[in-house]
């Protein structure tokens, strides 16, 4: 293979057999529960990269659960979103995601610099609740459980919070360990048709696992639960900040 035709077909690892396709990425039937807590301010502190500045005392746990998306496929996802400023505007930090799939675990990290690892999250219904469980292993890191469809949400309400900027700290090392690339991304979900959204009551329970230290951010009350449905393009991402430069 010449010089030239590198330049012009790499776009992923492998080679010759990228581990996941070209975008866009369209998402289909995408159900979310998402319970927001409030934890320690302090421990939020810790863990949000400036120039990003934290909100307030809150913390976005989420189980996704993607059944139908392009390239990626069937899968579900697991994680904490923190409320956060950039430059005086409202947005969300992704600070920790665990998946069960890996072409999005490795596209989400490569193009976007999502902060995904490999575990096992759910999200399904049993009887009257909708229960979301993530494991590492054989170890329970989390479990939320939201009452199903208590109470209708406003439909505007919820795509309002959907098409707010998120933002990811794209971290890519050098040959020699030192970051090559140290970015914060703004990503953006577009195209969005929501579906459905309810609420109802929630419990969430995290647990100490020294490689998923999703308890790290402390559970102090439980503020609201949404159960979302969805279909959404993955929109890709702008740098906003380059800490290298």
């Amino acid at each position: 293979m010449k010089i030239d035709d590198v330049r012009k077909t790499a776009f992923a690892m492998p080679l010759t057999s990228p581990a996941f396709p070209r975008g866009p990425y369209r998402f289909f039937n995408r159900e979310y529960l998402v319970i927001t807590y409030r934890t320690d301010r302090e421990a939020l502190a810790r863990v949000v990269p400036e120039p990003l500045e934290v909100r307030d005392d809150l913390v976005k746990y989420e189980f996704i659960r993607m059944p139908d998306s392009t390239g990626f496929g069937d899968y579900c996802e697991s994680g904490q979103a923190i409320p956060v400023y950039f430059n005086g505007n409202p947005g969300l930090y992704t600070h920790a995601m665990y998946l069960n799939d890996g072409p999005p675990i490795y596209g989400g990290r490569e193009l976007w610099g999502f902060p995904k690892k490999l575990a096992n999250p759910s999200l399904a219904v049993e009887r009257d609740a909708l229960v979301g469980v993530l494991d590492y292993g054989s170890i329970r890191v989390a479990r939320g459980v939201m009452g199903y469809k208590h109470r209708a949400l406003d439909g505007a309400d919820v795509l309002r919070s959907l098409t707010q900027p998120n933002y990811l700290l794209k971290i890519i090392p050098h040959v020699d360990g030192s970051p090559r690339i140290l970015e914060l991304v703004d990503y953006r979900l577009e195209d969005i048709t929501v579906k459905s959204a309810y609420t109802g009551p929630a419990s969430l329970e995290l647990n100490a696992h020294a490689l998923a230290p999703v308890a790290e951010l402390p559970v102090r009350e439980i503020v609201s639960a949404t159960h979302i449905l969805a279909d959404l393009t993955l929109g890709l991402g702008k740098v906003v900040y380059d800490y290298l430069a």
